[in-house]
Protein backbone atom coordinates (compact mmCIF):
# COMPACT_ATOMS: atom_id res chain seq x y z
CA UNK A 1 0.00 0.00 0.00
CA UNK A 2 1.33 3.75 -0.92
CA UNK A 3 0.30 6.23 1.07
CA UNK A 4 0.59 9.75 -0.74
CA UNK A 5 0.74 12.97 0.94
CA UNK A 6 -1.76 15.60 -0.05
CA UNK A 7 0.92 18.78 0.23
CA UNK A 8 1.84 19.42 -3.07
CA UNK A 9 3.54 16.82 -6.17
CA UNK A 10 5.27 14.13 -6.13
CA UNK A 11 8.97 13.66 -5.50
CA UNK A 12 10.50 10.45 -6.43
CA UNK A 13 13.93 11.36 -4.84
CA UNK A 14 12.34 12.24 -1.86
CA UNK A 15 10.75 8.58 -0.52
CA UNK A 16 11.28 6.80 2.73
CA UNK A 17 10.50 3.34 4.08
CA UNK A 18 7.70 3.41 7.28
CA UNK A 19 6.83 0.67 9.30
CA UNK A 20 5.65 -2.33 7.71
CA UNK A 21 4.92 -2.72 3.61
CA UNK A 22 4.48 1.11 3.62
CA UNK A 23 6.22 3.50 1.42
CA UNK A 24 5.70 7.45 1.96
CA UNK A 25 5.94 9.54 -0.67
CA UNK A 26 7.28 13.62 -0.14
CA UNK A 27 5.76 15.83 -1.97
CA UNK A 28 7.59 19.05 -2.28
CA UNK A 29 4.98 22.19 -3.37
CA UNK A 30 7.47 24.40 -3.45
CA UNK A 31 8.76 25.76 -7.25
CA UNK A 32 12.17 27.39 -6.64
CA UNK A 33 14.09 29.07 -9.31
CA UNK A 34 17.00 27.24 -10.14
CA UNK A 35 19.94 29.98 -10.86
CA UNK A 36 21.27 29.11 -14.28
CA UNK A 37 22.25 31.63 -16.40
CA UNK A 38 18.88 31.72 -18.61
CA UNK A 39 16.20 31.40 -15.99
CA UNK A 40 17.84 34.50 -14.32
CA UNK A 41 17.17 36.45 -17.35
CA UNK A 42 13.37 34.66 -18.01
CA UNK A 43 10.84 36.93 -17.74
CA UNK A 44 9.14 35.31 -14.45
CA UNK A 45 12.35 35.97 -12.80
CA UNK A 46 12.17 39.36 -13.46
CA UNK A 47 8.72 39.61 -12.06
CA UNK A 48 9.72 37.76 -8.89
CA UNK A 49 12.38 40.16 -8.27
CA UNK A 50 9.74 43.19 -8.87
CA UNK A 51 7.59 41.50 -6.22
CA UNK A 52 10.12 41.52 -3.77
CA UNK A 53 11.37 45.61 -4.24
CA UNK A 54 7.23 46.52 -3.95
CA UNK A 55 6.64 44.33 -1.17
CA UNK A 56 10.23 46.27 0.59
CA UNK A 57 9.05 49.37 -0.48
CA UNK A 58 5.22 49.59 0.86
CA UNK A 59 6.75 48.17 3.99
CA UNK A 60 9.27 51.09 4.65
CA UNK A 61 6.76 53.23 3.38
CA UNK A 62 4.00 51.79 5.55
CA UNK A 63 6.73 52.31 8.77
CA UNK A 64 8.01 55.99 7.58
CA UNK A 65 4.32 56.83 7.15
CA UNK A 66 2.73 55.80 10.61
CA UNK A 67 5.91 57.20 12.86
CA UNK A 68 6.07 60.70 11.14
CA UNK A 69 1.92 60.62 11.15
CA UNK A 70 1.52 60.04 14.63
CA UNK A 71 4.48 62.47 15.16
CA UNK A 72 3.14 65.14 13.72
CA UNK A 73 -0.28 64.42 15.42
CA UNK A 74 0.89 64.57 18.88
CA UNK A 75 2.61 67.71 17.98
CA UNK A 76 -0.07 69.49 17.43
CA UNK A 77 -2.25 68.13 19.83
CA UNK A 78 0.05 68.54 22.75
CA UNK A 79 1.02 71.78 21.64
CA UNK A 80 -0.11 74.63 24.29
CA UNK A 81 0.09 78.28 23.62
CA UNK A 82 -0.08 81.20 25.76
CA UNK A 83 -2.60 83.74 26.69
CA UNK A 84 -2.32 86.63 25.67
CA UNK A 85 -0.62 85.32 22.69
CA UNK A 86 1.79 87.19 20.12
CA UNK A 87 2.38 84.94 17.63
CA UNK A 88 1.45 86.36 14.44
CA UNK A 89 -1.68 84.57 12.88
CA UNK A 90 0.28 83.94 9.54
CA UNK A 91 3.04 81.59 11.26
CA UNK A 92 -0.23 79.82 12.99
CA UNK A 93 -1.56 79.09 9.87
CA UNK A 94 1.29 77.67 8.48
CA UNK A 95 1.91 75.50 11.28
CA UNK A 96 -2.12 74.31 10.69
CA UNK A 97 -1.51 73.91 6.89
CA UNK A 98 1.69 72.40 6.99
CA UNK A 99 0.80 69.73 10.08
CA UNK A 100 -2.27 68.86 7.45
CA UNK A 101 -0.67 68.00 4.67
CA UNK A 102 1.93 66.02 6.36
CA UNK A 103 -0.57 63.86 7.89
CA UNK A 104 -2.80 63.71 4.65
CA UNK A 105 0.40 62.57 2.76
CA UNK A 106 1.76 59.98 4.72
CA UNK A 107 -1.82 58.50 5.67
CA UNK A 108 -2.29 58.42 2.04
CA UNK A 109 0.87 55.93 1.63
CA UNK A 110 -0.01 54.30 4.78
CA UNK A 111 -3.41 53.68 3.16
CA UNK A 112 -1.63 52.89 0.14
CA UNK A 113 0.79 50.21 1.63
CA UNK A 114 -1.94 48.37 3.64
CA UNK A 115 -4.37 47.99 0.69
CA UNK A 116 -1.67 46.32 -1.60
CA UNK A 117 0.46 44.61 1.56
CA UNK A 118 -1.29 42.10 2.43
CA UNK A 119 -1.82 40.41 -1.25
CA UNK A 120 2.08 41.03 -2.04
CA UNK A 121 2.50 38.80 1.04
CA UNK A 122 0.52 36.04 0.68
CA UNK A 123 2.45 35.14 -2.64
CA UNK A 124 5.88 35.96 -1.33
CA UNK A 125 4.96 33.76 2.00
CA UNK A 126 4.67 30.86 -0.53
CA UNK A 127 8.02 31.18 -2.17
CA UNK A 128 6.75 30.02 -5.19
CA UNK A 129 7.96 31.77 -8.17
CA UNK A 130 5.45 30.14 -10.56
CA UNK A 131 2.62 32.15 -8.91
CA UNK A 132 3.89 35.57 -9.61
CA UNK A 133 1.63 36.25 -11.93
CA UNK A 134 -1.33 35.95 -9.30
CA UNK A 135 0.27 39.48 -7.90
CA UNK A 136 -1.19 42.72 -8.24
CA UNK A 137 2.44 44.39 -8.10
CA UNK A 138 2.52 44.66 -11.90
CA UNK A 139 -0.71 46.47 -12.13
CA UNK A 140 -0.40 48.42 -9.37
CA UNK A 141 3.37 50.02 -9.88
CA UNK A 142 2.24 53.33 -9.96
CA UNK A 143 0.55 53.15 -6.76
CA UNK A 144 3.03 51.59 -4.92
CA UNK A 145 5.36 54.19 -6.36
CA UNK A 146 3.34 56.89 -5.16
CA UNK A 147 3.26 55.81 -1.85
CA UNK A 148 6.84 55.55 -2.10
CA UNK A 149 7.11 58.95 -2.89
CA UNK A 150 4.89 60.18 -0.77
CA UNK A 151 6.20 58.30 2.13
CA UNK A 152 9.88 59.02 1.62
CA UNK A 153 9.96 62.25 -0.68
CA UNK A 154 7.29 64.49 -0.25
CA UNK A 155 6.77 62.97 3.55
CA UNK A 156 10.05 64.25 4.58
CA UNK A 157 10.11 67.42 3.50
CA UNK A 158 6.83 68.11 4.77
CA UNK A 159 8.32 66.94 8.35
CA UNK A 160 11.43 69.16 7.70
CA UNK A 161 9.12 72.37 7.08
CA UNK A 162 7.20 70.93 10.48
CA UNK A 163 10.02 71.20 13.00
CA UNK A 164 10.89 74.28 11.62
CA UNK A 165 7.68 75.91 12.00
CA UNK A 166 7.05 74.54 15.42
CA UNK A 167 9.98 76.08 16.69
CA UNK A 168 8.62 78.97 15.56
CA UNK A 169 5.50 78.71 17.40
CA UNK A 170 7.22 77.04 20.56
CA UNK A 171 9.94 79.53 20.75
CA UNK A 172 8.22 82.67 19.47
CA UNK A 173 6.77 84.26 22.72
CA UNK A 174 9.89 82.36 24.59
CA UNK A 175 13.08 83.73 22.73
CA UNK A 176 13.16 84.74 18.77
CA UNK A 177 16.62 83.97 18.51
CA UNK A 178 15.84 80.54 19.03
CA UNK A 179 13.54 79.97 16.52
CA UNK A 180 15.79 82.01 13.81
CA UNK A 181 18.46 79.26 14.81
CA UNK A 182 16.38 76.18 14.15
CA UNK A 183 15.67 77.53 11.07
CA UNK A 184 19.47 78.53 10.32
CA UNK A 185 20.21 75.29 11.07
CA UNK A 186 17.37 73.19 8.90
CA UNK A 187 18.52 75.45 5.77
CA UNK A 188 21.68 73.08 5.17
CA UNK A 189 19.92 69.85 6.41
CA UNK A 190 17.15 70.56 3.36
CA UNK A 191 19.92 71.15 1.16
CA UNK A 192 21.73 68.06 2.02
CA UNK A 193 18.58 66.07 1.74
CA UNK A 194 17.42 66.98 -1.57
CA UNK A 195 21.23 66.60 -2.91
CA UNK A 196 21.25 63.02 -1.26
CA UNK A 197 17.79 62.79 -2.65
CA UNK A 198 19.34 63.09 -6.20
CA UNK A 199 22.51 61.75 -6.36
CA UNK A 200 20.39 58.41 -5.06
CA UNK A 201 18.04 58.87 -8.00
CA UNK A 202 20.57 59.51 -10.59
CA UNK A 203 22.65 56.31 -9.11
CA UNK A 204 19.88 54.37 -9.06
CA UNK A 205 18.77 55.16 -13.02
CA UNK A 206 22.38 54.91 -14.07
CA UNK A 207 22.08 50.91 -12.38
CA UNK A 208 18.98 50.35 -14.33
CA UNK A 209 20.39 51.42 -17.82
CA UNK A 210 23.31 49.38 -17.01
CA UNK A 211 21.42 46.19 -16.00
CA UNK A 212 19.36 47.09 -19.26
CA UNK A 213 22.21 47.57 -21.51
CA UNK A 214 23.45 43.75 -19.95
CA UNK A 215 20.39 42.28 -21.08
CA UNK A 216 20.20 44.08 -24.26
CA UNK A 217 23.85 42.53 -25.12
CA UNK A 218 23.16 39.10 -24.02
CA UNK A 219 19.65 38.89 -25.77
CA UNK A 220 21.99 39.90 -28.88
CA UNK A 221 24.36 37.20 -27.66
CA UNK A 222 21.42 33.96 -27.75
CA UNK A 223 20.19 35.55 -30.84
CA UNK A 224 23.96 35.33 -32.90
CA UNK A 225 23.74 31.68 -31.19
CA UNK A 226 20.81 31.17 -32.17
CA UNK A 227 21.43 32.01 -36.13
CA UNK A 228 24.42 30.44 -35.73
CA UNK A 229 22.84 27.07 -34.65
CA UNK A 230 19.98 27.70 -37.28
CA UNK A 231 22.87 27.80 -40.34
CA UNK A 232 24.83 24.93 -39.35
CA UNK A 233 21.23 23.34 -38.89
CA UNK A 234 20.72 24.12 -42.43
CA UNK A 235 24.10 23.11 -43.86
CA UNK A 236 24.11 19.85 -42.61
CA UNK A 237 20.27 19.33 -44.15
CA UNK A 238 22.09 20.25 -47.25
CA UNK A 239 24.77 18.01 -47.35
CA UNK A 240 22.28 15.52 -46.20
CA UNK A 241 20.08 16.10 -49.02
CA UNK A 242 23.06 16.13 -51.90
CA UNK A 243 23.94 12.39 -50.59
CA UNK A 244 20.67 11.36 -50.71
CA UNK A 245 20.13 12.40 -53.92
CA UNK A 246 23.21 10.42 -55.38
CA UNK A 247 23.10 7.27 -56.71
CA UNK A 248 26.16 5.03 -56.64
CA UNK A 249 26.21 2.84 -59.82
Amino acid sequence: MSVWSTSGGLDPGKTFKAKGDNTLYKRNHQCRMSQSGDDLHSSQYLSWRKLHLSRAKLKASSKTSALLSGFAMVAMVELQLQTPMTIPSTVLVVFAIITTLLVAVHMLALMISTCILPNIEAICNLDAIGLVHESPHERLHWYIETAWAFSTLLGLLLFLAEIAILCWVKFYDINKTAAWSASVVLIPILFVFLAFAIHFYRSLVAHKYEMTVSGIRELERLKEQIEQGDIEHNRVNGVNDLLSGVHIV
